[in-house]
């Protein structure tokens, strides 16, 4: 029988595996769980893996050399996640360890969030709320509606196009800036920032968008418009958005990313009352994560029978396929 490590915590279990899809594991062989509240890692992931065939690993459990390299029974290491900046993937081609990454699944969740975001800090809904529930009664101010109002979305993914869609259904005029896309009508950058009440950024995180949005690209946004980040804390300055906030170039934000720990809104940015802010949870809903967590069971059950699954990223590599028969 195949043994299967699945490296969520009780925790992470019930809000990003979920019932259904541990089931679908069970079926296929012996499920290991993690106990622990911490993520697994290093030499602790390698001892709760011993004589596992798969590991299944949730977003903070690091996929590193020692892994590979230390885990002769292993054939696939797979990410219940798209990101997989944390896994050593050469070091995985090496060892002959087949790599899988999950799907976008969450692309309605996140739109919707945004939308919620932009209606919340045009409307001030969650600084009327939080003098309410001081006890103290807030004065009514001046709102802005999304009809007719300029979003800006930066990178044209899968959340970018659907977010333009919304947008654009409610009587929106959107402005896009990504010049890898062919199709598509994109505008420069600083013609975007020029314009745009609200500006999303959703590119790749990666070396060429670090720091995306510095000081030059908040000078550049429209007085008074708004900024949100759902998308990852590297395409953010964040000192240059506090100087920002601080100036009232910018008239508020809304995060559900950051630069804390699992990719969490930094708390210090957070608890401005010109920020709203989630915990990474724009992704956090049932049909989004049982999206991902029903496709490394399929993954699971594809590489149990020797086949390289939908999202494999080093196929070419998987050398340890032949322990399957053995």
């Amino acid at each position: 029988m195949s043994r299967i490590l699945l490296t969520h915590s009780p925790e992470t279990l019930r809000n990003y595996y979920g019932a259904r899809a541990l089931a679908g594991l069970r079926a296929l062989g012996e499920v290991r769980l993690h106990e622990g509240g911490e993520p697994l890692a290093g030499k602790a992931l390698v001892a709760a893996a011993a004589d596992c065939d798969l590991v299944v690993s949730y977003r903070q459990s690091p996929g590193e050399a020692v892994i590979f390299e230390s885990l002769p029974r292993l054939v696939a290491f797979l990410r219940c996640a798209i990101d997989i900046r944390n896994v050593d993937v050469p070091a995985a081609s090496r060892a002959g360890v087949l790599v899988t990454q999950a799907s976008a699944g969450f692309v309605t969740s996140v739109t919707e969030l945004v939308i919620g975001f932009m209606i919340d800090l045009s409307r001030r809904v969650t600084s009327h709320a939080v003098s309410y529930h001081a006890g103290e009664v807030p004065q009514a101010v001046m709102g802005r509606e999304l009809r007719g109002s300029t979003l800006g979305v930066i990178g044209y993914g899968a959340i970018g196009r659907e977010l333009a869609r919304v947008a654009q259904a409610m009587g929106m005029r959107v402005l896009i800036c990504d010049p890898y896309v062919s199709g598509i009508k994109s505008v420069a950058l600083d013609e975007l920032l020029s314009q745009a009440d609200f500006v999303v950024p959703l590119a790749v995180a990666n070396a060429e968008t670090e720091n995306l949005m510095e000081e030059r690209q908040f000078g550049q946004m429209k007085q008074g418009a708004f900024f949100i980040n759902v998308s990852r804390g590297n395409l953010v300055d964040e000192a240059a958005l506090v100087r920002a906030l601080d100036s009232g170039r910018i008239a508020g934000c809304a995060l559900d990313v950051g630069r804390a720990p699992d990719q969490m809104p930094t708390p210090a940015l957070a608890a401005r009352a010109d920020v709203i802010a989630t915990p990474h949870a724009a992704g956090l809903t049932l049909p989004a994560i049982e999206h991902q967590s029903m496709e490394t069971v399929a993954q699971a059950a594809k590489i149990l029978k020797g086949r390289a699954p939908k999202g494999a990223v080093n196929a070419e590599h998987w050398t340890r396929k032949a322990l399957l028969k053995k």
